[in-house]
């Protein structure tokens, strides 16, 4: 069974930084893709990095360039999000998924995980 575990949640001040982790069983994740998507209360969930299968190709959304990397250690079998800079507003449940290509549209994405809960506040 394909299951996807993320990590790494907590809570951290503002201008504090956090690594998410996307860790995989049941199947290998060099044959995926692997999106980060969050979502806040009363929020869409909405597209925030994805990485390709080579990891060759990243994508962000426009409110974390600069602030968060993704990267993939597929010898590890897991992904990262690197978030540094935090605000507040970046409070909010955070997901990864897989599917075959990079993109932060939710709808192309097969599986998910439960999420990890990221907290910024003072």
């Amino acid at each position: 069974q394909l299951q996807l575990v993320e990590s790494g949640g907590g809570l951290v001040q503002p201008g504090g930084s956090l690594r998410l982790s996307c860790a995989a069983s049941g199947f290998t994740l060099d044959s995926y893709a692997i999106g980060w998507f969050r979502q806040a209360p009363g929020k869409e969930r909405e597209g925030v990095s994805c990485i390709g299968i080579s990891g060759g190709s990243t994508n962000y959304a426009d409110s974390v360039k600069g602030r968060f990397t993704i990267s993939r250690d597929n010898a590890k079998n897991t992904v990262y999000l690197q978030m540094n800079s935090l605000k507040p507003e970046d409070t909010a449940v955070y997901y990864c998924a897989a599917n075959q290509r990079c993109t932060v549209i939710r709808s192309y994405y097969d599986y998910w995980g439960q999420g990890t809960q990221v907290t910024v506040s003072s």
